[in-house]
Order: structure tokens, then C-alpha cells, then sequence
């Protein structure tokens, strides 16, 4: 049996409530540098975590003794184990880049309860199909050659109809024929596979070609498309609040929120981020609500009506943050 491969877990963002997202980085690479970017985008509807390989990045644990792709993957198992902390082990999203497209598709073999769905970027089935990362200095060669010697017999093509798990595999556009055919094998050997050419793809030199888009693509693929665009929810309300004459308004996309001055705005987001226990941007708000107008009094009335409505245990949390910022104007 492989000995567990030592990888250390970088937080990316988002909160611990929302469905795991874990991130794998190519080889040669760090998961802030592969993957920062997209987790800004990604944060709003997962936790997001990365990882570093060996040798990379925050990880400088020593490697005491080689280990298998199989060994790489039961380390970011138990890496996910620690952070779970409970007696169920936590199921989680997964994407990966190159090296860590290929350790997604071991976890998919090796545990195939906890992934619940996977996106592969930049690796097909075998070794020769991985894509190397940035070449940067932030790795030693220790570590580095030992991930080298782990992916050297990656080969799981004869065991791809084993995986159930929801797989994309995202190809940039103008992959060469071999490599998009690597692709296209692992896509359609899976049980439930699709293969799509997306900007959004790895580029040269295995870094993101469009993290916007990937994060788009990837939410979609793990929680679905969303109920309706702001765009389709615009028309409805335009539908709603139509004219006198019975003619509809419709809202286009730069007028959302434009028939309310700035304060009611403001209290409108004020709200939202109470109400939503966002907190990480609630501190600006309340100063953007006072730069508006809003008085001190509004806004713990405000907070009092969203403990009326959500609970004062959500108004308690969001007065730790409210507080301090409303005390700012006092005098002395």
C-alpha cells in the first residue's frame, strides 16, 4: 500500500456552510496561483479549498518516502478528514489542473462516495496526457521530482467505466488532435462524462486561460444552472409593475435598481448582508449607508427588524461587525 503523499491545504474563500469545493494544482504550480483568481468568483457559492503538491507552495513537509498518484490522492483525503473534524466524512466538488485534474480522477476511483462531481482541465487518462504548470520557484526540486516519479505510472483507462460521479472535461479551443482525443477518451470511458472546448480552459503555461469563466462553468456543472438570470427575473418584475396602460416596463440590465434612490439602496443591501450573515463586506456598506444619509438609528432598526424576521442569533453576529463601524462617528 502507498504511504500517504503530505499535502497542505489552502483556504481560497467562502464560508464553511456552503458545499466543499476542493481545488487541484498542475504540477510546477501552486493552488493560489492556478486557482486565486477563479475562487474569487467561486467563494459566493462554495468553500473553497485548494491544495499544494509536495514541495510546492505552503507545503514543505519533507517527503521521507516515495509514493503513488493513489498515495497523493489518500492524502488529500485525510487532508479533507482533519478539516471535517466529524464522524462523517465530508463529500465535496472537486476540480483539478493537469496534476491535479489526474489525482481528481483517482479520488473518483478510490472514493467514489465522497466526490460529487468533477472537473478536469489538461488531463487525459495516462501520464503523458498532463499538462505541467507555471514554472515558478515556489517548489523544490525534492518535492517536485517526487510528484514526477508518482505521476510516472499514471494509467487508469482500463478503469474509467468505474466512475458514476458527474464528470466535465474542459478542453481549450485549438487543443492538437492527440491531446483532445486523451480528453475525449476520458470523457466519454466515464458513465456520466462530457467533453466541452471553452475559452475558460487551461493555457499556456498551464495557468487559467479565463478564471471568470471557468468558475461559471464549474458552478453550473456542480449545482446546476441557476433558477433565472437577473436579466429573466428584470423582465418578470418589469411584467409586474407595468404602466397604467397596461404596457409593460421592461427593465434592461444597466437600469436594476435605478428607480430607488441611494439610501433606499443602501438599506436594501444593509439588509441583505445582515440578513445573508455576509460579513466580510458588511463593514463598507454600513459606511457607504452613512456616506448616503442613513442615520445610526436606521440602521440598528434595521438590524432589530431582520432579528424580528431571522432570528437574534443572525442580528447578534452581524451587531459584532455593525457596532464597531457605527462607533466610529461618536465623538472622542
Amino acid at each position: 500500500m502507498s504511504p500517504r503523499a503530505p499535502v497542505t491545504a489552502v483556504r481560497l474563500g467562502g464560508r464553511p456552510d456552503q458545499p466543499l469545493l476542493l481545488l487541484g494544482p498542475a504540477l510546477g504550480s501552486t493552488a493560489q496561483q492556478v486557482w486565486g483568481a477563479a475562487a474569487d468568483h467561486l467563494a459566493e457559492h462554495f468553500q473553497v479549498v485548494g491544495w499544494d503538491l509536495p514541495g510546492h507552495g505552503h507545503n514543505r513537509t519533507p517527503v521521507e518516502e516515495p509514493f503513488t498518484l493513489a498515495g497523493l490522492a489518500a492524502g488529500v483525503l485525510e487532508m479533507v478528514d482533519l478539516m471535517g473534524g466529524g464522524l462523517q466524512p465530508p463529500t465535496f466538488h472537486y476540480a483539478g489542473v493537469g496534476a491535479g485534474a489526474a489525482v481528481g480522477l483517482q479520488l473518483l476511483l478510490d472514493a467514489p462516495g465522497r466526490v460529487e462531481s468533477a472537473v478536469l482541465l489538461g488531463a487525459g487518462a495516462t501520464a503523458d496526457s498532463l499538462v505541467a504548470g507555471a514554472e515558478q520557484d515556489d517548489h523544490d526540486a525534492e518535492g517536485y521530482a517526487a510528484v514526477v516519479d508518482a505521476l510516472a505510472g499514471f494509467d487508469v483507462r482500463r478503469r474509467l467505466g468505474r466512475i458514476a460521479a458527474p464528470v466535465l472535461v474542459v478542453a481549450a479551443p485549438g487543443t492538437d488532435a492527440a491531446a483532445l482525443e486523451s480528453l475525449r477518451e476520458v470523457a466519454q470511458g466515464v458513465g456520466d462524462g462530457r467533453l466541452v472546448e471553452h475559452d475558460a480552459a487551461v493555457g499556456p503555461p498551464g495557468l487559467l486561460a479565463d478564471p471568470t469563466g471557468l468558475a461559471r462553468l464549474l458552478r453550473e456543472h456542480a449545482l446546476g444552472p441557476p433558477d433565472t438570470t437577473l436579466d429573466d427575473l428584470a423582465r418578470e418584475l418589469g411584467a409586474l409593475v407595468g404602466t397604467s396602460g397596461g404596457a409593460a416596463q421592461e427593465a434592461t440590465p444597466d437600469d436594476h435598481g435605478d428607480h430607488l434612490d441611494q439610501r433606499a439602496l443602501a438599506l436594501v443591501s444593509l439588509a441583505a448582508l445582515v440578513a445573508s450573515g455576509d460579513h466580510e463586506t458588511l463593514a463598507e456598506e454600513v459606511r457607504a449607508a452613512r456616506a448616503h444619509g442613513v442615520g445610526p438609528q436606521e440602521i440598528a432598526d434595521l438590524v432589530l427588524r431582520v432579528a424580528q424576521l431571522c432570528g437574534v442569533p443572525v442580528a447578534e453576529s452581524a451587531l459584532e461587525v455593525v457596532g464597531p463601524v457605527l462607533s466610529e462617528d461618536r465623538p472622542g
